[in-house]
């Protein structure tokens, strides 16, 4: 059975841009259609594209290509159970910014290699975590600082709209259709039920 080379790619929010790192993954001969992408945070391992590739795709003797560590996980604990799973199922990973996963060293040497990347993901593990945690905390005083200037969270408060009182008597007589209430009202179709729940229609 042939050995199969995927690529892996994350980035933590929706508006952000995969471009670069799947350039990256291009350029080590992985196939569009063998790059998985996910949008979300790095904070854990439990992403819907990263567990289908692992559990799903991923097999003995396959290579798995990513541009950086902490797409991985920005969680150092995690960095470690994760590059073990893939040794123990023997599954190879290259990671362009550890240049030594990149060569393939003679058996005889292995345990250079193993001794090398086992210091530079621990180095750059805990930069990873750091990383993570350091966001947190600006997230934290963010919202502390947004509170004392009572800036408000949550869903903006939607306006009673002045024919409301009129408009609901309508579909409470039978008169008006709920959907067609929602045109006079000029509300969509969550906005109209949140207020209907609001006002205990």
């Amino acid at each position: 059975m042939e050995n199969r080379i995927y690529g892996y790619a994350r980035v933590s929010s929706r508006d952000q841009n995969e471009d670069r790192q799947i350039d990256s993954l291009r350029t080590l001969g992985v196939a569009d259609e063998n790059i998985i992408i996910d949008k979300c945070s790095g904070k854990d391992t439990q992403r819907d594209g990263y567990q289908y590739l692992k559990r799903q795709i991923l097999r003995s003797g396959d290579t798995l290509v990513i541009k950086e560590l902490d797409r991985l996980s920005r969680n150092k604990s995690d960095i470690k159970h994760e590059l073990e799973y893939f040794k123990e199922h023997n599954i190879h990973i290259r990671i362009l910014d550890i240049p030594t996963t990149l060569t393939d060293f003679p058996k005889e040497q292995m345990w250079i290699m193993d001794m090398i990347n086992s210091i530079l993901i621990e180095v750059l593990g805990s930069i990873a975590e750091n990383e993570r945690l350091k966001i947190k905390r600006r997230q934290k005083e963010g919202i502390e600082a947004a509170k004392k200037r009572k800036v408000r969270f949550g869903r903006p408060e939607i306006p009673k709209p002045e024919n409301w009182d009129f408009v609901i008597s309508e579909v409470k007589s039978g008169q008006l259709r709920p959907v067609d209430a929602m045109k006079h009202l000029g509300l969509s179709h969550s906005q109209y039920y949140y207020m209907c729940k609001k006002f205990n229609i």
